[in-house]
């Protein structure tokens, strides 16, 4: 026992530590996923995190010194998002035969994603806070908390219901479309991105390629319009 806790002190005063931790997080979660045979619930962002969760909470670390270690994944969502392009080059001729009915979609989309959350919120008494905070859910992290700073919610509560909103999406998508029998994985892929940004987008990529490639694109454009969209419709909505 002595041994392991002055090997924790040692490991503890580096700042890999902590990026290792949430690397180690992931695989021993994406293999627990990959045993459930991908099954929605078992999601590896959602079992990762809750690994990552367990390990703070026994050792006491403040979040602030957790991302600090860890803070080099957080660097590498602007690449993984750029990334999203591989596969958008190899599947562009199906790209552009759908892109009237994907912008529609889009449009339709990204709107009742806004005002459901917004109405939803009101009507279950939740405060201005709260409502703000949820408009841009919908989008990936690092916009949502930029629009969040904009309209006056707090970002780090943004940051959450985002991360919750992918993980759920994750979970009901692969269901939710079978029970529509919906096949075209173009479409179940651009619904999953649209609604639950980068998370959903994972989860359509270890579906079928195709829905992975919409995913992204549904991923990236969402996000631009609802940085434009939330200030529109805020004043409405909260009126």
């Amino acid at each position: 026992m002595k041994t392991f806790v002055e090997l924790w002190v040692y490991l503890s005063g580096s700042p890999l530590l902590w990026l290792t931790s949430t690397l180690v997080a992931y695989l021993v979660a994406d293999a627990v996923s990959s045993a459930l045979r991908r099954h929605p619930l078992a999601n590896p962002v959602l079992i990762a995190i809750v690994l990552v969760s367990v390990v703070l909470v026994a050792t006491d670390t403040p979040y602030p010194e957790y991302f600090a270690g860890a803070q080099f994944v957080h660097f590498l969502l602007g690449p993984a998002t750029v990334a999203l392009a591989v596969p958008l080059v190899r599947h562009l001729p199906q790209v552009r035969r759908t892109l009237v009915p994907m912008f529609a979609a889009l449009a339709v989309g990204s709107v009742t994603a806004i005002t459901s959350a917004v109405l939803l919120a009101r009507l279950f008494g939740l405060d201005r806070a709260a409502v703000l905070a949820l408009a841009p859910k919908s989008s990936t992290a690092a916009i949502a908390m930029g629009i969040a700073e904009k309209v006056g919610a707090d970002p780090a509560l943004t940051a959450i219901l985002v991360i919750l909103t992918g993980i759920s999406g994750a979970i009901v998508v692969t269901p939710l479309m079978n029970a529509l029998r919906l096949k075209n994985y173009a479409a179940r892929g651009f619904a999953a991105g649209l609604a639950s940004h980068g998370i959903g987008t994972a989860r359509a990529f270890q579906v079928d390629p195709l829905a992975g490639t919409f995913a992204g694109i549904a991923l990236g454009l969402n996000g631009l319009l609802t940085a434009l969209l939330v200030p529109l419709l805020l004043p409405w909505l909260l009126d």
